[in-house]
C-alpha cells in the first residue's frame, strides 16, 4: 500500500497530513478512513483513503460513509442548540415541561440542561431490553420517562452513552412535532448539503463503510452497576451498524452515519458564529451557549475518567486538554472525533472504519489533528 491510496484535496502546507494517514493505512493501524478539517468556513483538507470494507474489496470513495457512534451527539445537541436559538427551548427549564409524562419517578426538576450534560441519573434503562427496542421510540422514551435517575440529578456526571439521543430527541419532537432527525436534516444537514444522516435512507447503503470491531472493546469491561447497566442492556454490538434496522432507526446517541468532510462542514456552524457555506442558522450567542460548562467531575460510566460537560459538549479539562477555553469535542466508540475550535475559528474530524478500544477517540485523530494544528 502506498501514498497514492490517500486521495483527496489539501493545501500545501498540510502534505505531512496526508503522509500520516497514509502510513496509518500502511501500516494495518487504519483500514479505510477520511479526514477534513475547516479554518474560517474553508475546507483546507479533506482526504480519504483505503477500503470500505475488512476483506479489502471495495474502496473508500469521496462518498463513503460510515456509523460514527457517539461522534453522533455532537449533530444532535446541535440540533438542540438550534431549537432553544429560536427560543423554543430553555435548558434551565423542567424537561417536565415539553414532555409532562417525565415528571414520573422524583425527575420533575430534572432540566434539559442536564440531559445535554450527561447529569440526569438516566444513563441506561433500568428494565431489561433488546436490540430492537433501540428500534422502538414511543418504548425506548416511556421507559426512560417511567424509570428513577440512578443518582441525584446535576450532582454526578455518567455518560448517557445511547440514551441521551432519546431524551434530548424526545424534547425536541414534543416542541417542533418533528423527530430529532427529521429537525436536523431539513434544518441544518439540507441546507448545506452536508452528507450526514440520523435515520439512513436505504439508498445510500452501498456506500457505508462496514465497522470492524476491536479485539476487546472498552464499552464491554464493565466494572460496576451503573457501568454494567449503561453498556449491556442492551449489549453495544458494532455488527449491529451493519443491518438496515440500526441505520434506519433514530439513534441520535449513536447511530449517526456520515464521513469526515460532513461533520467537520457542519460544526463550521460552532467554528464561525453560526454561519457556515454563507448561511446563517445560529446566532453567535446560540453557539456560544454550547461552551457554558455545565458539570464536572469523575465520569460515574467511563470509569471515572475526569470529564467537563458544556451542552452537549465536552470542554478542555484536566485529563482531555483541548487547544483552548474556546472548544469543544466529542468522539465515538471506535475512534472517530471531531474537535471545535470556536477561537480559531477551525474544525478537525476523523472517521474510521477499524474501531480501536476508545470511546472518545485515540492517537489516530491525535496525530491528525496534531499535524494540521502545527502547520496552521
Amino acid at each position: 500500500m502506498t501514498g497514492n491510496l490517500v486521495h483527496g484535496s489539501s493545501q500545501d502546507r498540510f502534505a505531512h497530513v496526508r503522509d500520516i494517514m497514509s502510513a496509518s493505512l500502511e501500516s494495518g493501524a487504519d483500514v479505510g478512513a477520511s479526514f477534513c478539517a475547516t479554518i474560517d468556513g474553508e475546507t483546507v483538507i479533506d482526504i480519504w483513503g483505503g477500503w470500505a470494507d475488512e476483506a479489502k474489496t471495495r474502496p473508500w470513495e469521496a462518498d463513503t460513509i460510515v456509523n460514527v457512534y457517539s461522534t453522533t451527539k455532537t449533530m444532535t445537541a446541535l440540533t438542540a442548540l438550534l431549537v432553544a436559538d429560536r427560543g423554543e427551548l430553555d435548558f434551565d427549564a423542567p424537561v417536565a415541561k415539553y414532555w409532562p409524562e417525565f415528571a414520573q419517578n422524583g425527575k420533575a426538576d430534572i432540566t434539559v440542561a442536564h440531559l445535554m450534560s450527561h447529569s440526569s441519573g438516566l444513563s441506561g434503562w433500568e428494565e431489561p431490553i433488546t436490540r430492537e427496542d433501540l428500534y422502538d421510540w414511543e418504548k425506548a422514551t416511556s421507559l426512560l420517562a417511567a424509570q428513577a435517575p440512578w443518582w441525584e440529578p446535576g450532582k454526578q456526571v455518567g455518560y448517557h452513552a445511547i440514551t441521551q439521543g432519546y431524551l434530548v430527541g424526545e424534547v425536541v419532537r414534543r416542541i417542533t412535532g418533528k423527530s430529532l432527525g427529521t429537525v436536523f436534516r431539513e434544518e441544518i444537514a439540507e441546507p448545506l448539503n452536508a452528507d450526514f444522516h440520523i435515520g439512513l435512507d436505504a439508498e445510500h447503503d452501498h456506500r457505508v463503510a462496514d465497522l470492524i470491531p476491536p479485539k476487546a472493546g472498552a464499552a464491554q469491561a464493565a466494572a460496576n452497576g451503573i457501568q454494567r447497566k449503561t453498556f449491556t442492556n442492551p449489549p453495544i454490538n458494532p455488527f449491529d451498524t451493519r443491518s438496515r434496522e440500526w441505520r434506519g432507526a433514530e439513534i441520535p446517541a449513536a447511530g449517526g452515519t456520515g464521513n469526515a468532510r460532513s461533520v467537520a462542514e457542519i460544526h463550521v456552524l460552532l467554528a464561525n458564529g453560526g454561519v457556515a457555506k454563507g448561511k446563517r442558522i445560529l446566532s453567535e450567542a446560540g453557539c456560544r451557549k454550547a461552551l457554558e460548562q455545565q458539570i464536572e467531575g469523575n465520569d460515574l460510566v467511563l470509569m471515572g475518567m475526569p470529564l467537563k460537560f458544556g451542552l452537549g459538549f465536552g470542554l478542555t479539562g484536566e485529563m482531555i486538554q483541548l487547544p483552548n477555553e474556546k472548544s469543544m469535542f466529542w468522539g465515538g466508540y471506535g475512534g472517530s472525533q471531531i474537535l471545535i475550535d470556536m477561537e480559531n475559528r477551525a474544525t478537525y474530524c476523523y472517521v474510521m472504519n477499524k474501531m480501536g478500544e476508545g470511546l472518545l477517540g485515540d492517537m489516530r485523530s491525535a496525530d491528525l489533528i496534531g499535524a494540521v494544528r502545527a502547520a496552521s
